[in-house]
């Protein structure tokens, strides 16, 4: 299975950390975030992962150059940020095989099942399944609006009058299909160039875990705290103790 990870942001909410440091390698509990993922990754059997990168990115270069580990990693820079969209539309070539393949974000912390999120993909097989969470905030999320069968009828970037309180957890699971929907401009963003044009061909699923989106220095010292509740150390370490 392959996945993108969605690494190149600047973070510029959490400066100075991300002045030196890039997002996806700000440490949690002394590890970087990059290495939570490459622990997740692995533990649903994902074999492959796409990694874009952009501020700082021969350090991103140096970490992946020390993993060792099942998930082979591909770098793709962006001298110029495509948006979260562009990135997987410039990469076509990549998933040209037709298979199911994962979209995430690296700035999230999180134990979510990615597997049982691509189980329900392949049961339904729509065009896109997006994750869903319950917000406290829905205004500053995306919004969707689900029938009983689980089929987004709406969509809506950080609505001011949400409609529900489901909100895009940040993982898309589709396959090429997807590529043909996402417009030829830069940046082309999910959330409000693509997504909101996929109304009715599109699935929802509550996803099974946590999400910590490690975006603001109040969410990073959350992070911080709740790392070992999230089973997050223990996986990590135990994908070192099995390269010993």
């Amino acid at each position: 299975m392959k996945a993108f990870l969605l690494a190149a942001g600047l973070g510029t909410r959490l400066r100075p950390l991300t002045d030196v440091t890039p997002k996806c390698l700000v440490p949690v509990a002394g590890r970087p975030m990059l290495a939570y993922w490459m622990a997740l990754l692995a533990r649903h059997g994902f074999t492959d992962v796409l990694v874009n990168v952009h501020h700082l990115a021969g350090q991103v270069r140096d970490f992946v150059a020390q993993v060792e580990g099942p998930v082979r990693v591909t770098l793709f820079e962006e001298p110029t940020l495509l948006g979260s969209a562009g990135t997987v539309r410039a990469n076509r070539g990549w998933v040209a095989d037709g298979q199911p393949f994962l979209v995430a974000y690296a700035d999230n912390l999180t134990n979510v099942d990615l597997g049982a999120l691509m189980v329900q993909h392949e049961r339904h097989r729509p065009l896109l399944t997006m994750g869903l969470f319950h917000a406290d905030e829905p205004q500053r999320c995306g919004i969707a609006e689900l029938d009983d069968d689980g089929r987004i009828l709406g969509f809506e970037e950080k609505p001011a009058r949400p409609r529900s309180n489901l909100a895009n957890a940040g993982f898309y699971v589709s396959d090429r299909r997807l590529i043909d929907r996402i417009p030829d401009r830069v940046p082309a963003d999910f959330g409000l160039d693509v997504l909101p044009h996929l109304v009715g061909e599109m699935r929802g699923v509550i996803v099974d875990g946590d999400i910590i989106d490690v975006g603001t220095p109040e969410s990073y010292e959350r992070a911080q705290r709740e790392v070992a509740r999230l089973g997050l150390q223990d996986m990590v370490a135990g994908r070192q103790g099995d390269r010993r």
